[in-house]
């Protein structure tokens, strides 16, 4: 049912921006505040895990996407790495993240397994017949599974071999079945090519503190350039990161913390217990197991 709403988002929205979420919480806040999509990152759980991207097993980030996507309602699409193997092993990433309830991955064409270096830019890129071949039988998996799950091709060889390479990629993944495309433009001219040379819808990625030069547009400007949707990668686990700590160097230097007024930390503990759901829970122990029913018998 999510990945048909999923279907039903990407056609009925003009552009959909899908924030990071690395854990349960995190997504229902991405619901809660209204967006209609959640994405999980390899970056973030990869970062959250003190493990990094390209040493996550397809179980750890299966799990993590399964817990976001289970929490929430709007649906939830994720970073399936390079299929976590070859074409046997991506059929099989497909249908374990259908299982969890995710609504989405994208596929790369990154030699498997990763390597760290990928966080300094060094890409492996597989031929591209291995990485449609790839393509090709994660639809058949989808098909197979859930014909509405989205498959998203994606490439990374724009970064060293050009454009025409990336988009020649992206149109063979189309050609076997893929529903959307990625790729990393390295300037403003290649990301507004993109939308114009490939025949797959584009999904562009938000990489706040890349150090590769890499445009961060707004979503509005993505829209108008013709891409179909964004993916944050990694915006909440920076933003979480520097503010957690600003406010344990504070603790250690003061031994208190200053950053949030008694009402402020009041309304944010409340806010974190409705997203739970801790009402609900308060009425099913009263109505079961607390005191008054203990009074009653």
């Amino acid at each position: 049912m999510k990945a048909q709403a999923l279907r039903r988002l990407l056609k009925e929205e003009s552009f959909v921006y899908m924030p990071p979420a690395y854990d349960a919480l995190g997504g229902r806040l991405v619901e809660d505040l209204g967006f209609k999509a959640v994405y999980i990152g390899g970056f973030v759980t990869g970062g959250s895990r003190c493990t990094s991207e390209p040493l996550l097993t397809m179980d750890e980030q299966v799990r993590v996407a399964g817990d976001v996507a289970n929490a929430v309602k709007i649906p939830a699409v994720a970073d399936g790495g390079a299929g976590f193997g070859e074409p046997l092993h991506t059929m099989r990433t497909v249908r374990e993240f259908i299982r969890t309830g995710v609504s989405g991955i994208h596929i790369e064409d990154q030699l498997y397994p990763k390597r760290a270096h990928y966080h300094k830019y060094v890409a492996h890129a597989i031929p591209r017949e291995e990485f449609v071949d790839k393509i090709k039988y994660a639809c058949i998996a989808r098909d197979e599974t859930d014909k509405d799950f989205v498959v998203i091709a994606r490439t990374d060889t724009c970064r060293f071999e050009g454009l025409e390479e990336a988009m020649t990629r992206l149109n063979m993944a189309a050609d076997v079945g893929a529903d959307m495309g990625m790729f990393f433009p390295r300037n403003d001219e290649e990301m507004k090519a993109g939308p114009k040379r490939s025949r797959l819808p584009l999904v562009y990625v938000i990489s706040r503190g890349n150090r590769d030069g890499r445009p961060l547009p707004t979503a509005s400007q993505l829209a108008d350039m013709g891409y179909k949707a964004c993916i944050d990668a990694i915006t909440t686990l920076l933003v979480n990161f520097h503010f957690s700590k600003k406010c344990l160097q504070e603790i250690l230097r003061t031994g208190t913390y200053t950053g949030m007024s008694l009402q402020e930390n009041i309304d944010a503990r409340q806010q974190i217990e409705d997203l739970v759901g801790l009402e609900r829970f308060y009425e099913i122990e009263e109505a079961t197991v607390e005191e008054k029913k203990w009074g009653e018998r």
